[in-house]
């Protein structure tokens, strides 16, 4: 089965609200389902990684924003640009920012070192996205 796939990059702040911090990933554009995300700044070597940890699943189409680095990167027959095929990221991250205030825009809430965001976030992505949490289950931290 051919697989589709979503990319998109949401921000975080790091020591204040006015320093921040990219969440690249990518979801399999049927299913929602997260393949890969990596955290860092808003360059293309950091989409760079992404892209190579996205290699093994074989994408046949990519659906993105008209953000730089994906027209610089991304095979343009298997490129297509615009916000319409990208409502599930988008309702992703949508239901992120709601449950990591961290991911909100304009909140209070930043982290004071990039070791601490990355590690919330990537807590948060491997526990919400891969875990076998129910919401009986759901522990408060």
């Amino acid at each position: 089965m051919a697989i589709e796939a979503e990319l998109d990059e949401m921000w975080g702040c790091v020591g204040d609200n006015k320093t921040a911090r990219w969440l690249w990933h990518a979801i399999d554009h049927h299913t929602g389902q997260v393949l890969a995300y990596v955290l860092g700044n808003r360059t293309d070597e950091v989409f760079l990684a992404l892209q190579a940890l996205l290699k093994p699943f074989g994408i046949t189409r990519y659906y993105t924003d008209k953000w730089g680095a994906y027209r610089r990167y991304l095979p343009p027959a298997q490129h297509v640009i615009g916000k319409l095929p990208m409502q599930t990221i988008e309702r992703k991250h949508l239901t992120w920012r709601t449950r990591l205030k961290r991911l909100n825009r304009q909140t209070l809430c930043f982290s004071r070192s990039t070791a601490i965001h990355d590690g919330v976030i990537g807590l948060f992505i491997n526990r919400y996205e891969f875990g076998s949490v129910s919401s009986s289950s759901h522990q408060r931290y």
